[in-house]
This record gives C-alpha cells, structure tokens and sequence, in this order.
C-alpha cells in the first residue's frame, strides 16, 4: 500500500533536511531492490514493442530524422559500448545522451504511444528511451532494465497523481526528468544520495512553459520528453561523479512549488510504494489505438461508431451543430475553450491538428477511423465537407465528467464525454463514451497480441519481415536477456529507408 509523501514549501530558517524532501523520498524508492512481479514484466515489455511501433512509423519524418542526424554526429563516449539509435544499423551507435535524444524524438514525434492521467498529463513511455539508452551504454542485463524501467514508470505515475502542472503553464516533462533519473539511478543501482542529486538536476533543469502544447505547435513538441531524457542521463553522470544540485528542488521558498506551482503556501501529497512494496504503476496507464492527444482517443471511438449506425452525420449539411460535453481538461485544451484559432485551421500543422478535436471527431465521423498518417495530409484537413463540418463542433465542460476525468477510483475513472448532434430538421442524435476501445476497462482492452499487430502494422513499412521476427523475439525475452541482447534491442530500417528521409545539417 503506498504512503503519501507531505510536500509544502519551507522557509530556508526552516532547514529543511534531506530525509523530509521529496526528492529524497523519490531516491529511496528508487534505491529500493525489491524484486518487480511478472504482471509488471509483462506490461514492460508491451510497452517496449509499443514504444518501437511508433518509432518506425517515424523514421523518415523530419524532426525525427533532425534528431538522428544530431545523435550520429556525436561520437561514443569513451566509458562504454554507446547505445542504438532507432532505425541505424546495431553497430552504428552513439553515446548514450544523444541515443535518448534521438530515440525519445521517434518514440514521441506521433503522438501514439502510452498514457497516464491525473492531476496532469504523461506519456511515461518516454522513460523508456533513456533508460534503455544508458543500459545499452554500461552493459547492463534485462533484469536490470525491468528494474529501472518499473521505477520510471512508478515515480513518473506518482507525480502525476499528485502535482498539477499544466494549471501553471509548466510543461509536463517537468515530471518526466526525474522520473528518468531515477529509473536510471535503479538500473545502475546507485544510493540513494547519488539518485536524490540527480532528480534535483533532473527536475531543475526540465521546467518549461506550456507553450510548446499552445497555440500553433511546434515541432518542439516531440522533442521536450527527449530533452528531459537527455537531462535526465547528463544529471545521472553529473551526481555519479559527486556534484550536487540545488536543495530543496521542490520545497526551497524559492523552489518548484513556491514559484511555478502552488504558491509558497501550498502543499501536496505524493504517493508512493513503501520500502519492499513492488513497483506496479505501470499497470495503471494505457496506451493508445489512435495517433492522436489521449483525450481523443475516446471520441475517435464514438465517432467510428456513430459512422456505422448512422452515415447521414457525415454530411454537413445534415447537421446543424455537434456539442461534445467534456471535462475541463479536454475543453480547455483540445477543444473550442482552448480560444485557439489554429484549432479549426486547415492549414494548421499535424501536431496543433491532434490537438484538435473538433477536428479529429469531423474525421473520424466521416471516415469511421483513424490512420496516423491519412487523417492528417493538407489534403484531408482541407477537404470542403470535412471543414465545413469540423466548423460546426464545439465543445462544452460537464461538471460530472470533470469529477469522472479526476476521480482517483480507476473504475469510475473517464476521459470521454457525451455527444450532442442536432440535426437540420431539429432533432438530435445523443451518445456517450466513457472510456478508449482499448482502455483496460474499455470495449477491447490490449493485451500482447494487440501490442504485436500494432507494431506489424507500423513497422512493416519500413522494417524487413526477419527484422520485425528479429525484434519481437527478443524483446519478449526481456527479463532473460544478457547485456549483448539487450544491446540489440533496436529496430534497424530497410535499406533506403533512412536514406529516403531529410538529412539536415547544423552546427555538429
């Protein structure tokens, strides 16, 4: 059962010592070698494959390829093996901040991989990069990369339970950094001193404003998860050879929480495993069936299920208008309460418009699906009837649906809502979701087999049939695999692949 970590700010008169810090307590978690159990294993290693589906279909896209080409041009550094970069041959291998940066860009740049909400937003499949990275590098075996990938995926989930950054404007990679290092501090089994220096880097250096999440957005988007990947191994290495960080991160009155959270009068409370207790907080997230923002994966749903009951609303001008009634956090950032005109741009960029849902509910009515590349060409945003009936979705918070979309109860948990289409002779049509097809509660939970056909479907593209056996074999081995194998666990491209992608030049 976890235990609730207190967080408030103090005063510097105040002393606060280490053993009362959260990052602290982060540390001991971290440190602690209690044995991860098999539903956790299995979960992991889901998540690996789904980590490299989603890099694969983003081989040859631009910000993907930016980052590769910034990862190859650094060199191994000389303490290890170096670590894989997605797409390179196995022995084609960077050192391993730039692997983190490189990969975490891939596994991101589509938006389409696991998920976990609270309090705020993550995606904690961007631990997985990192530390994979530095695994890679030292020579660590399977059973350790279990072990840092369960605490990456636990300190990430804890803080999101508990700390909300989004309502100030902070960036929520901001959660990301020290969760990195952490998992990382585990797989090397470093003290806890060493960890609790490196979350306080970790953390400080990954603070940034929301805007790359407003407005037109940017390609930035994909990047940030692997900056704090990226930080997060620098802060490890920093910490390892005895240099500190600034403390009190969190609780400083001119810390985290003090200045770009709560206020100096705030307070919150964290939970987190007790010492011996597993560390499962993966199997409380979930990935996604559709390329889209996770609180659109619901409507994707419901719009392919209204296209198939009744094809009239695909037609604009059979409908007068389409409300969906949502939670706080949906209208504010994905729908019309965002006040973002780029959300009904046609022209607007592929990652504003997956942050769109009026624009994904348009489509996927008219479509009755998603894909993660067709949905959204210039030419399908552009198409006259899907404008003009994109144009006619609004969205509206629900009370109740905000309770749902914050309830700490899993079951009653929701990130959906409920659809209102009033058509062009009055009536109206009315449905609702609760949660994702493929939500562990929802109408087709994924299981292995799923995770496997939805990295065969990205990845056959671009990888050879025996390199898709190749990767699949192994990474279901993962708890067994010895240090050589785990350092082939990359996916490596078709010939031509890679060289079909832009190759940008810049400083290095």
């Amino acid at each position: 059962m976890s235990v609730f970590h207190h967080t408030r700010v103090h005063r510097s008169e105040e002393n606060l010592a280490r053993e009362g810090q959260l990052a602290w307590h982060i540390a001991q978690v971290a440190a602690d070698p209690v044995e991860v159990d098999d539903e956790t294993r299995d979960m992991i290693v889901n998540r690996l494959i789904d980590n490299a589906a989603v890099a694969a279909a983003s081989l040859t896209r631009r910000p993907v390829s930016a980052a590769r080409q910034q990862a190859l041009d650094h060199a191994v550094s000389i303490s290890g093996a170096g670590a894989t970069v997605f797409g390179c041959a196995l022995e084609r291998r960077t050192s391993p901040e730039w692997a983190a940066w490189a990969n975490g860009v891939a596994v991101r740049e589509l938006d389409y991989h696991d998920t976990f909400l609270a309090a705020d937003y993550s995606h904690p499949g961007d631990n997985i990069p990192p530390i994979l990275a530095v695994a890679q590098h030292v020579g660590a075996d399977g059973a350790a990369l279990v072990r840092g990938l369960a605490t990456g995926y636990e300190i990430q989930i804890d803080l999101v339970k508990a700390i909300c950054l989004h309502k100030h404007k902070i960036d929520h990679v901001a959660h990301l950094g020290p969760s990195a290092a952490a998992g990382i501090g585990t797989l090397l089994d470093l003290d806890p001193e060493t960890i609790y220096q490196a979350v306080g880097q970790a953390l400080h250096t990954t603070t940034a404003t929301r805007q790359s999440r407003k407005g037109e957005i940017s390609t930035w988007k994909a990047h940030a998860p692997a900056f704090a990947g990226k930080m997060a191994v620098e802060a490890v290495d920093r910490a390892m050879r005895g240099e500190t960080s600034p403390s009190p991160i969190y609780e400083g009155e001119d810390g985290v929480i003090a200045w770009m959270l709560d206020g100096p009068d705030a307070s919150y409370d964290v939970p987190l495993p007790e010492q011996g207790e597993p560390k499962r907080a993966i199997l409380e997230s979930y990935t996604k069936e559709h390329s889209a923002e996770y609180q659109a994966q619901a409507w994707i749903d419901l719009a392919r299920k209204l296209h198939g009951e009744n094809p009239a609303l695909t037609d604009p001008a059979n409908i007068e208008s389409i409300v969906l009634h949502t939670s706080h956090h949906t209208h504010y950032v994905i729908g019309s309460g965002a006040n973002d005109p780029q959300k009904y741009d046609p022209t607007a960029s592929r990652e504003t418009l997956d942050h769109s849902i009026p624009y994904i509910f348009a489509v996927a009515l008219q479509d009755g699906g998603w894909h993660h590349v067709d949905s959204y060409t210039p030419e399908r945003a552009g198409r006259a009837d899907t404008v003009a009936l994109w144009h006619k979705i609004t969205t509206a918070e629900d009370d109740e649906w905000t309770r749902r979309y914050h309830s700490i109860d899993p079951a009653e948990k929701a990130f959906g809502g409920r659809v209102v289409i009033t058509l062009a002779d009055g009536s109206t049509v009315e449905d609702e979701i609760a949660v994702a097809d493929a939500h562990p509660l929802g109408a087709r939970p994924f299981a292995r087999e799923d995770y496997i056909a939805k990295f065969r479907l990205l990845a056959e593209p671009v990888l050879a049939a025996a390199e898709i056996e190749r990767f699949l074999e192994l990474v279901q081995r993962l708890p067994e695999l010895t240090a050589d194998e785990v350092r082939q666990l990359s996916i490596v491209a078709k010939l031509g692949v890679l060289a079909s992608a832009p190759a940008p030049k810049g400083i290095f």
